[in-house]
């Protein structure tokens, strides 16, 4: 099994309108050995995407001028800074909103209050997987043939995240487990993702991920 490899020094974008909450877990993190610029809204947020990129945001949900969803949804459609991992903080603790969260394109949703030994956990954790999958498209063997798809294939966000998934090797169970769906859903997008793209199988569906660098 491969050891999780330190990220301290990593860059974190922190989005919350709670000055309190912000300045202590700016703190924290800054502790940790994490550089964090935090700012207050999803509309500062976006702001600060277009002079520098951090290597993962942690974000609040409910938030002035532009909320954790709205800011969300911009990131996802954003070819150029799409890929950066997003972590939710939110006072919304129903499935409903956890869905919403998840299909959007979140790597991580978390329920406040938390502890920020879980939070700087799940820091670790997803900004590991994010290195993981960079490593692997860096890594991978080349192919001889190029992968061909369907011209003008557009994905959702959530056909995205399932796609990475399974580039990564996660089952279809796995995925709905990660991504808090069922596994019939999860198979009704990799059934779309094939349709769509006119490949064949999981293995291509790879293929196309890390010919595409589509992290």
């Amino acid at each position: 099994m491969q050891d999780y490899i330190s990220q301290t020094g990593s860059k974190l974008l922190l989005v919350d309108d709670d000055f309190s909450l912000a300045f202590l877990l700016k703190d924290y993190l800054e502790f940790h050995g994490y550089q964090v610029t935090a700012v207050n809204n999803g509309q500062q947020a976006l702001d600060v995407l277009e002079k520098d990129i951090p290597d993962m945001v942690i974000c609040d949900v409910m938030m002035p001028e532009v909320d954790g969803y709205e800011f969300l949804k911009n990131l996802r459609d954003r070819q150029d800074i799409g890929w950066i991992p997003v972590l939710f903080l939110s006072a919304l603790s129903q499935s409903l909103d956890r869905i919403k969260g998840l299909n959007l394109g979140a790597n991580v949703y978390m329920n406040k209050p938390f502890e920020p030994e879980e939070l700087l956990a799940q820091v670790q954790s997803t900004l590991n997987q994010s290195s993981q999958i960079q490593q692997h498209i860096k890594t991978a063997s080349p192919v001889t043939t190029p992968i061909q798809v369907n011209p003008g294939v557009k994905v959702t966000p959530t056909e995205l995240k399932v796609l990475l998934l399974t580039a990564k090797g996660l089952s279809n169970k796995k995925i709905s487990t990660e991504m808090n769906l069922s596994q019939r859903t999860v198979e009704s997008h990799v059934s779309n993702l094939l349709g769509k793209t006119g490949l064949k199988n999981r293995t291509e569906l790879t293929r196309w991920v890390i010919e595409s660098h589509l992290e």
